[in-house]
């Protein structure tokens, strides 16, 4: 099976960046994984949306079955991950 290719949009570099090390390395691994396997938690809404849960933090991505891409697009503390979606 080919994995996915990962793509991290600015703001997820950004956001990778404000974490600890620590923090940043657990979520990196986590994201790798997603080359395999790339389908997590959907969010309701949303046809290709889905989340990440690693500690208090969520990684917002979408998933492009046809180009086999998995765009991360938000890292952020689990009370401020969903405020973005809800803007646009």
């Amino acid at each position: 099976m080919a994995s996915y290719r990962i793509e991290f949009a600015g703001a997820a570099e950004r956001d990778l960046r404000r974490c600890s090390p620590d923090l940043a390395s657990n979520i990196l691994r986590r994201i790798e994984a997603l080359q395999d396997e790339p389908i997590s938690q959907k969010l309701r809404g949303t046809e290709r949306t889905y989340r990440l849960r690693v500690g208090d933090y969520r990684v917002i991505y979408e998933v492009e079955p046809d180009s086999r891409v998995v765009v991360v697009y938000y890292i952020r503390h689990r009370r401020e991950a969903y405020r973005q979606l809800q803007r646009g």
